[in-house]
């Protein structure tokens, strides 16, 4: 029968797992308290979450959750980052931290219902956000409307230069 410490950190797992759209895994190794603390807020500001927890239960609560097998990143010093809405943020944030303090690394991850190798995780904080995704599609789709309009308004443009340049020598006569 398993310790019931274990259990409960199981249970802790699943429930990440379920409130959360996926997981990074991250090599941690070597930041002091106050490094994880910043890690920790800045992936907050990001609606994700950092834990640690025993590799060999996370291996378990990813089964019963029928998730994607990640064994072979599971081994080590390993933190797990869980975020609740695009992988995105939380890879630029990780990716950000990583460069900022030279002690982090991805191990890959779960994102979008698929595992993800190392390179695979950061190329999630290689990709624009949401919100730059959608100001650039409304760019793209405004830009030929505003082509449109310009095209449009040429020909009314050109008659009132017309008139004006007219009105002009009759003033002048």
């Amino acid at each position: 029968m398993p310790a019931q410490n274990k259990l409960d950190m199981l249970e802790k797992i699943s429930a990440s797992l379920e409130n959360s759209k996926g997981v990074f895994v991250i090599d941690y190794r070597g930041l002091s308290v106050k490094e994880t603390q910043e890690l920790r807020r800045a992936l907050r500001a990001a609606h994700s979450e950092m834990k640690v927890y025993k590799n060999n239960i996370v291996k378990i609560a990813l089964k019963n959750a029928g998730m994607p097998e990640i064994d072979d990143m599971l081994a080590g010093t390993c933190a797990y980052v869980f975020f609740e809405n695009d992988p995105v943020d939380a890879a630029k944030v990780i990716k950000e931290e990583a460069k900022k303090l030279k002690k982090l690394e991805f191990l890959g991850g779960i994102a979008d219902g698929q595992a993800l190798s190392a390179d695979g995780a950061k190329a999630y904080a290689d990709l624009p956000s949401r919100e730059e995704l959608i100001a650039k599609f409304v760019f793209v789709a405004a830009s030929p409307l505003s082509g449109i309009a310009q095209v449009t308004a040429g020909p009314a443009r050109a008659l009132a230069t017309a008139l004006s340049a007219v009105a002009d020598q009759k003033n002048a006569a």
